[in-house]
Order: structure tokens, then sequence, then C-alpha cells
């Protein structure tokens, strides 16, 4: 049974919005402004967790390094990089710390390197690290074992070493950690590393070429950076939300993590905790769509390959596991939870549910993707020629709508995905890039959809477009509709407008910040959902109402907690702190998204 937390094991847990993340193309870790590392699944986004204390503050395990003495900390990522910074600042004086998740410049290494390099700048200043062992999220008990070549570690499957530079000197050596300690001078340094794998033999770099691929890893992300094509408003919080999704980007198959973390909770001690450290059709086709909106085409291509061969192999699947393989069922673990907050699960429920979304996600994916001057080879056309198909016929069933809930409904967003769908299939036949025998019939069902969602999906009384046919509830969601095409710029602006009114939060209930709720209802139960804000913004960008996008816009990354730009899913309104899972691709995406809208309509202004 999970032991109850106490006060001192809880004070290692930060703000969801203090933690910075890293990673190589393979795994993610967060680190909080303490040094310890408090998250970190290895070999991949979506392994047990080797260290955890983010979700078991008292047996997980966790990777600190930091002064023996009291400190304050300041922190940011390198310029254009994801290579991390902390100044530790103490009555002795002042060292830098410098942390990377390792790779080369020709892609990432054939182990996990977790590299953290300590420099002097003033005084004489003890650093510790310490390394303790988790149990891969109560699914193994971690050992050591002396080795000629190192002490290494076991948890389960995973095999590691601690690499520690010759001045950092062990002085502890317990039954699952490992502590070691150096007292650097001005212009001193020292590293240490974790290098890991799992059921295959390890390779053990030398020292010397760990601290030099901080470094090099530093050059490649800001090479991936200057290939950024965005110059417009708010670039700096559009670089930066670049690099955190290409974090989530799973460089072995192409496809994305929606978050690297499970069962942060959408609310402190509420239920609503998920796994997301799964590919969701919709998340990857919104990554494609921001990085060819950015001009990266390497990564738009594996993420556009990947959506199309899974959408080939097995349907209209909602996610899949990074690997491609299904989603497992979700499976409760027995461990504390983040600030006491359960269940702490894997696998996600959304793998066998039917969102009619992933048809109007795939076809924006590809309508983008060859409107960028892209190809599209012969099977690939085939798989889209299918699925328009089964759009058209699927389109009257009712669905688990976007948000994936329990309740089948005809969720009008689910309807206007398909309609987008089907006009993206017209124009890509009409271009001549997919089959056209089915013309005809697209656009005829295309039709049937927008009067369908006329005659049941609107309320003359909210003067808005509804959650689901046979309900005056809002869904904010429905803000897309605008980037989609759909209907008119009367009906659109005014469903807006209710959104506003309707699903709008503050910290009081009399104030109105710039975050909304979901969909009518869900105050009860979660957090403000970040992206529906920003998708706000675009849609207030795209419908020519360029005030309330920049009013809009400003307010909410003024509004953001304080930390080193790294977005969760939603937010408290009442205390301003983050909630869910992150990085949250979702989030980072709507921004991006919401930027370039807002840069669009500028140029647009400029040129008229």
């Amino acid at each position: 049974m999970t032991a109850p937390l106490d006060p001192a094991a809880l004070r290692r847990i930060f703000p969801l919005q203090d933690y910075a993340a890293l990673g190589e193309g393979r795994s993610v870790a967060l680190v909080g402004p303490d040094g310890a590392v408090a998250w970190w699944c290895v070999p991949n986004i979506d392994s047990p967790p080797l260290f955890d204390i983010l979700l078991d503050p008292v047996d997980g395990g966790s990777f600190a390094v930091q002064p023996t003495e009291p400190f304050r900390a300041e922190r940011h990522y390198r310029e254009d990089s994801n290579v991390l910074e902390t100044l530790f600042t103490t009555a002795s004086g002042q060292v830098r710390l410098t942390e990377s998740m390792n790779s080369t410049l020709a892609g990432r290494l054939p182990w996990c390197e977790f590299a953290r390099r300590i420099e002097a700048l003033s005084g004489t200043v003890t650093v510790r690290a310490r390394l303790i062992f988790g149990t891969r999220g109560d699914t193994a008990s971690p050992w050591l074992q002396d080795n000629p070549n190192g002490c290494i570690f076991h948890v389960g499957p995973v095999l590691g070493l601690l690499r520690t530079s010759p001045n950092m000197r062990i002085v502890e050596r317990g039954d699952r950690s490992i502590v070691a300690e150096a007292t650097l001078a001005p212009g001193e340094r020292a590293l240490v590393a974790v290098v890991a794998g799992e059921n295959e033999p390890l390779g053990v770099p030398a020292i010397p070429d760990i601290d030099r691929r901080i470094d090099l890893s530093d050059e490649a992300w800001r090479s991936f950076a200057q290939g950024l094509h965005y110059d417009g408003p708010h670039r700096a919080a559009v670089r930066r939300s670049a690099l955190a999704l290409k974090l989530l980007l799973f460089s072995p198959t192409g496809a994305v993590a929606a978050a690297a973390t499970t069962s942060l909770p959408e609310r402190i001690g509420g239920d609503k905790n998920y796994d997301y450290r799964y590919a969701w059709i919709r998340d990857a086709a919104y990554t494609l769509a921001a990085f060819i909106r950015l001009g990266v085409i390497p990564e738009s291509k594996a993420a556009f390959t990947w959506l199309v061969h899974r959408l080939g192999e097995t349907g209209a699947k909602v996610c899949y596991r990074l690997d491609g393989a299904p989603v497992p069922p979700i499976t409760a673990l027995d461990l504390p939870g983040y600030r006491g907050s359960q269940p702490v699960v894997t696998g996600n429920i959304a793998a066998e549910q039917h969102q009619h979304g992933i048809y109007g996600d795939i076809f924006e994916a590809a309508w983008l993707f060859v409107e960028a001057g892209n190809i599209l080879d012969g099977q690939s056309a085939l798989i889209l020629s299918r699925l328009a198909d089964e759009c058209a016929d699927r389109w009257r069933q009712k669905d688990a709508g976007m948000w994936e809930l329990e309740e089948r409904q005809h969720y009008t967003m689910s309807k206007v995905s398909c309609w987008q769908a089907l006009a993206r299939a017209v124009e890509l036949a009409e271009a001549g890039h997919i089959p056209a025998t089915c013309v005809p019939r697209w656009s005829r069902e295309r039709e049937r959809i927008a009067a369908w969602v006329a005659e049941h999906c609107w309320s003359e009384a909210k003067r808005a477009y509804t959650f689901h046919a046979g309900t005056d509830r809002l869904d904010a969601a429905m803000a897309l509709a605008v980037r989609f095409g759909f209907d008119g710029r009367e009906r659109l602006s005014s469903t807006l407008d209710a959104i506003r009114k309707e699903l709008g939060c503050g910290p009081h209930r009399w104030s109105r910040g710039p975050w909304l709720h979901r969909y009518s209802g869900a105050e009860r139960e979660e957090g403000a959902f970040l992206a529906c804000t920003f998708w706000l913004v675009e849609a207030y960008a795209e419908l020519g109402r360029q005030g309330d996008a920049e009013a809009l816009m400003d307010e909410a990354l003024a509004a953001l907690p304080p930390g080193v730009g790294v977005l969760g899913e939603m937010v408290d309104p009442r205390t301003g702190a983050f909630l869910g899972n992150l990085p949250q691709g979702l989030s980072h995406l709507s921004l991006i998204h919401a930027a370039i809208s807002l840069a669009g309509r500028v140029r647009r202004a400029a040129d008229a």
C-alpha cells in the first residue's frame, strides 16, 4: 500500500512550471530548480521511469547535483537550445551547472547519456552529486554491482553507469544510491553523467567525450533553431515552443508524443490523471502543420510519414505507442502521485475510441504538406483516398469527440472535422495529388455536413455553435473551425464571443482573465486549457479581429507562470500554476499557430 506523504518529502516537489525539460529525440527528463532530476524514462519517452520523485517523492529515484551548503538558483536555457544552465550562489561562491541529454551532430547516441558539467565561477564551493535509483514505476528493485569498468546499476532491464571526472570522489555508497563530491575553486570544473541502456551491452564513453558532447548537443539544437523561418511577433516564445516540440519528436520512428509524463493531475487531488506519453494522430498532425509553417522540412516529413503509415496499417485509430504498437490498457500503479493526486497510470483509454477528428487532422496535414511544395507518393495517396471514403460514410455516427469523453454524442467539432477532411480531399484530388474518382461524392457529403451542422448545432439563443447537437453547452475547440475555413464570418465570430463570455475564467468569479475552460461544465473538474486561449487568438486573427487577437495574446503570455518556457496542459485560474502533463505539445503548438496567424495579418495589413 502507498504510504502517506510526509512534509519533508513534499518539499522536494515543486510547482510544475518550475521544471525544465531536457531530451535528445528519444527520452525526456524534467529537472527541478534544486538541480534534481525528478523524472526520466529510459530509454524511451514511454518507458517506465528510472527517476520518478515527481510521482513518488518518498521512494522514487532522482539524480541531484547541488552545492552542499544553502544556495540560491537562477537558470535558463542557452539561447536557441535545450541545453540548460543553472547558476548556484552560496555564501562561499558561485558555480554553474550546465546539463544536457547528449547527442551528436550526426544524431542521437546508441545509449542514453545525461551529462552535467559543474564549473566554479567564484569562491570555493563543494558540490554534491546524489544518485538514488527508483523502482521503475514500482516494477523493479534496483541493485548496484562493482565492475572493473565502473560502478554499474541494474533497474529491471535497464543497465547503467555513473561516470565522474577524477576530481569527483565517491563519499557514500548505499544499497540503492551513490554520492560523489568535489570542492572547486575558480576556473575548476567537474563532470558527472549517467549512461544507460535497456537489454543491450553498454558502451562506456570517456569523460572528455561526454563533456565535449554537451557543447556538440548545444550546437545541434542551435542548428535546428536557425532553420526556423519565423521573425514575426513573439519570436522568442515561438522558438522556445518549437524547441519544446522537437523534444517530443521520437526520432526512431517520427512519432510525436503528446507529452513526456504520465498522471500529472488536471486538478490537484483530482482523479483526471492520464498517460500522455503516446502519439496521438491529432498532435502529430498539428505538429506537422506547425513545422511546415515554420519551414522545418525534415521533421515535417518524418511526422507525416509516421501519420500515413499508421493509418494505412490500422485505419482511423486515435493514438499509438511511439514505436507504432497499440497503446496498452490502463494499469494503475501503487505510487503516491504528484502532491498526492491519484491514480498514477500507464496506458490510455483513447486507444479504443473513435474520433471523427482524425479525418480532418490527417487531411489538413496532407494539404499543408503539398501546399508547401512537397510530394505525395502513390501509396500515401491511395490511403488518403480510402480515408476520405470512410469519412464520407462515418460522419453521421456519434463519436467520443475531440476531448475523448465517455459519452458518445454528435459533437459539433467532430462534424466540422469531417467537413474539413472532405473539403481538403476534394482540393487534393482536383490538384492531382490523390485519386479523383470519388470527388463528386466527397463534395456532396461535405455539403450535407454543413447543412446538418447548421440545422442541429446552432443556438440562436447563444448566437453560437454548440458543444453537440441537442444542447446549449459550448466547446472552446470550435475556435479551430476558423482555421479550417468552415461556415461564414458572422456565425464564427459570434461563436468566439460566446466562448470568451461563457468559458472564460479568472481567479475570482467576477474576473475574466485570458484562460478558457474546454467546454461548459469543465470548471468543476479541471483547470483552464492553455491551447484554447491560443486557438481563440488564432481565430480572432484569421477573422481580421486583429486588436482582439493581439490583446488576448499579450494577456496570455503575461499571465503564464514564471519558468524557463516549458508549458503545461492546463493552468489553475485561482493560483496561476500549471496543471497536467508536460511539456504539453498541444500548448506549444497552439502558441506557434497563434503567433504565425498574428504575423500573417500584420504582413497583410502592411502590404495593403
